[in-house]
């Protein structure tokens, strides 16, 4: 699919009046048409900011939205007022330019159609790129992004905030009951479309995301069924284990999961917000190694397109194999 992109030069009138410390990473952001690019720059930038997260500075944000699509378009000007009103945050005239002047990358644009495009034009300057989800909108763009990223030797991370917000804090705390050897998990979250993206990879993702982070690579197929309010998607691992995804669309934004042991089950039903995140990206930029392998990034790309090509067989099995060729 094309992605339509328009990319404005900005002029910041306001002083620098904070710049980084010693040691501080300098970030750049590009794409200013999501809620995440001013929270992840708060969380990041203000030390009275709840979540805190140091080691970094948000020094400079390029302004990119796609026209086509009124989410990224239409809020593009309120997020760029936010970032510009930050202080020390300015405006690159180029992504060129912001690449040139930050030690690290956040490419946020709300368009997943856009990452790819955007990634080849800032890899080549081999500093490490975060990119939010989704990485890309095909299994085929994600897999073209890492491995560009590993021609120039640039390191890249992708994922959704609720990996650290619901699922690894699930884990961590089911590690101190007796649940015994995990055989599965049950996940549920919010699955709104976007016109632009293949359903799974708007909204859906986060759920698919907490279901890898529990169950790791290794999916064998994947299974759907499909409602226009709701889905039900399970992936069979090795070792009999079962993941299951229920996708909402009928009902508020809430997420949960349940984790299945041998002897035991344990529930977390909600998510703690992007400081977690904010704390792996900041970890992420000052050791160049990402927490999430590629493979499983490319491996969740697969298992959404894998989905996707379910609901067109009427909920037949589709090996992942069918996808990752």
């Amino acid at each position: 699919m094309r992605s339509f992109l328009m990319f404005v030069p900005l002029v910041c009138l306001l002083p620098q009046t904070t710049m980084p410390a010693a040691g501080e990473i300098r970030i750049g952001i590009i794409g200013a048409d999501t809620s995440h690019a001013p929270a992840f720059a708060k969380l990041i930038n203000d030390p009275a900011a709840q979540g805190h997260v140091g080691g970094g500075r948000v020094t400079t944000v390029f302004k990119a939205f796609s026209p086509d699509m009124p989410l990224s378009a239409g809020r593009v000007d309120g997020f760029m007022r936010q970032l510009l009103a930050m202080p020390g945050v300015t405006a690159a005239d180029s992504i060129e330019q912001l690449a040139q002047n930050v030690d690290a990358i956040m490419i946020l644009s709300a368009d997943g159609r856009a990452h790819p495009g955007l990634a080849r034009r800032v890899i080549p300057f081999r500093k490490p790129i975060f990119i939010d989800k989704p990485l890309a909108t095909t299994y085929r763009d994600a897999r073209e992004i890492f491995r560009f990223a590993e021609q120039h030797g640039t390191p890249v991370f992708s994922t959704s905030s609720l990996r650290y917000a619901l699922a690894q804090p699930a884990l961590e705390k089911a590690a101190k009951t007796k649940m015994g050897a995990l055989k599965g998990v049950f996940v549920w979250g919010p699955a709104t479309v976007e016109p632009n993206h293949p359903d799974l990879f708007w909204y859906g993702i986060h759920s698919v995301e907490s279901l890898y982070a529990v169950m790791g690579a290794g999916c064998v197929s994947v299974q759907r069924t499909h409602t226009p309010d709701a889905d039900i998607i399970t992936g069979i691992w090795p070792g009999e284990r079962v993941g299951t995804i229920r996708a909402m669309r009928d009902t508020k934004s809430y997420y949960g999961l349940t984790l299945f042991g041998a002897n035991a089950a344990h529930t977390e039903g909600s998510a703690s917000g992007y400081a977690p995140l904010a704390k792996e990206i900041i970890t992420f930029f000052q050791t160049g190694k990402s927490p999430v392998a590629s493979a499983e990034t490319l491996e969740i790309m697969a298992f959404m397109e894998a989905a996707e090509l379910g609901k067109t067989r009427n909920g037949a099995s589709v090996p992942l194999a069918e996808i990752i060729k």
